[in-house]
């Protein structure tokens, strides 16, 4: 079955770590300055999905489940009674105070805004789990992840989502609760990107200086190489589909203007070569990186999905969601179908209003 994998195309895969203020509350405070980051994000998702949609691109939407709740009552609810007792109790996501609702509190609720992503063709809303749980972090528990994992599940189901792909909030990725994964329904990951300055960390501020000058620098010079995942290499032993991150989308910075043609040039170059190797390149962000400096970051989004188009048009390259990904290799291995040769149907173009 390798030479079938082969043959299938280059695919661009774009998956969006969906947090708002879940993502970020032991950094940044609700009331603080960094909340009209927050809310500019919310703002920004009905053009990052226009944008898609003119583009015929897909994409993951790793939602935190606290996102879809309607009420705080609903919050409750669906929160699970093992919790994770983190040695850090700044971690603790059930001591944030919340309001109502979306109306009251809109950096903690976002259920109008998933529908929104739902009704775009193309996107897939998969998991950031319910709290944003930190896999390896002292004092959090399988038994704890597999609690949150069901949470997350359910209250997904009740908004018609059935949870395929999980994103690891800070990408704290830990291989010893794949079977959770696998037991939960979950039959694919975002893998994090290779290179020395990727590698799992616990606390955000543990992420030492010299890794935050490598990834940074990585976005403008070729330090990691070539990130594209072989078809190949998605599929692991115990039956989950890994869908390793290529790079990161990182935000507009004015002092760093002059070296936005290098940015652009290594997306661009690293994409050209995925779709001439038929590999698989995918690219991750945070919809509140663009929340600062929203005009140059949409600016600079659209001038890599021009470059996705030259590559669909010359190299045949697809646009796949994360899930998309995993049917494509399970397609190939578990029932010997050979690669298509049509976008997914859900793909199609929308107006949004």
């Amino acid at each position: 079955m390798s030479a079938a994998l082969s043959a299938l195309p280059g695919a661009l895969v774009i998956s969006l770590d969906f947090e708002l203020h879940w993502g970020v509350r032991d950094i940044h405070p609700a009331e603080g300055s960094y909340r009209q980051v927050l809310l500019a994000a919310r703002d920004l998702i009905p053009e990052l999905l226009r944008l898609f949609a003119e583009f015929e691109v897909a994409a993951t939407w790793a939602t935190v489940g606290f996102l879809f709740a309607t009420s705080r009552e609903e919050i409750e609810r669906f929160s699970p009674r093992v919790r994770p007792a983190y040695a850090d109790p700044v971690l603790d996501p059930y001591s944030e105070p919340v309001g109502r609702d979306e109306g009251e509190d809109p950096i903690h609720y976002a259920p109008s805004l998933i529908r929104a992503i739902q009704a775009t063709p193309g996107q897939e809303v998969a998991t950031h789990t319910l709290s944003h749980y930190y896999c390896l972090e002292a004092g959090q528990t399988k038994e704890a992840f597999r609690a949150d994992l069901q949470a997350a599940r359910a209250i997904a189901s009740k908004r018609g989502v059935d949870l395929r792909s999980v994103v690891f909030p800070r990408n704290q990725y830990n291989p010893a609760y794949d079977e959770v994964l696998i037991s939960s329904g979950i039959t694919c990951y975002r893998g994090n990107q290779r290179g020395w300055m990727y590698r799992e960390s616990t606390g955000e501020m543990a992420i030492t200086r010299g890794k935050r000058t490598g990834r940074m620098l990585d976005s403008y010079l070729k330090l990691s190489g070539d990130t594209a995942t072989p078809w190949s290499q998605v599929r692991q032993p115990n039956g989950l589909a890994n869908v390793p991150a290529s790079a990161f989308l990182r935000r507009y910075r004015p002092r760093l203007r002059r070296f936005e043609p290098l940015r652009l040039a290594r997306i661009r170059g690293s994409m050209r070569r995925a779709a001439r190797a038929k590999r698989i390149y995918h690219l991750w962000s945070h919809p509140h990186t663009f929340g600062v400096r929203v005009e140059e970051n949409l600016r600079f989004l659209r001038r890599v999905l021009e470059e996705f188009s030259v590559c669909r048009e010359r190299y045949g390259m697809r646009s796949l969601s994360m899930a998309d990904v995993e049917r494509q290799v399970a397609g190939v291995l578990d029932h010997g179908h050979g690669a298509s040769t049509t976008a997914p149907a859900a793909a199609r173009p929308l107006q949004l209003s």
